[in-house]
């Protein structure tokens, strides 16, 4: 079982936003920006497009509900999706608030929030999906 599917089974801790059945979105801890969000299936799929057109359809919807969710609890232009990761052998899709495309530069120095603020934030998107 990898490190995403020990946090969807709640094996690690995590700060969890939404989930399904099939589903698990929760706060990258190292986020580019306040509401950054990780979206995963529960099954185990190493890459998104080894996901047969039904399930990443589900996965892709699924998606768009944590990021209205994220829109209204942080007030953005917009939610960018952004499929980005070799570290984890898990798909992933990363959810981030921006109101500029400099909001979503991963080389830039990562946020240090405090475990009171990530709950905080994961409080507001899961009152809002």
């Amino acid at each position: 079982m990898d490190i995403f599917s020990k946090i969807a089974a709640g094996e690690i801790p995590s700060y969890k936003c939404a989930e399904s059945d099939k589903f698990y979105a929760f706060l990258d801890i190292n986020p580019v920006a306040k509401g950054h969000t990780l979206v995963i299936p529960r099954r185990e799929v190493d890459y998104i497009y080894d996901m047969d057109d039904d399930e990443l359809a589900e996965y892709q919807v699924f998606a768009k509900r944590v990021a209205v969710a994220l829109k209204k609890a942080f007030p953005c232009k917009k939610v960018a999706q952004v499929v980005l990761g070799l570290e984890v052998p898990h798909a992933h899709i990363h959810l981030i608030p921006m109101n500029s495309e400099a909001d979503v530069d991963f080389r830039r120095e990562k946020l240090k929030l405090s475990s009171e603020e990530m709950a905080e934030i994961a409080e507001k998107i899961r009152n809002n999906f």
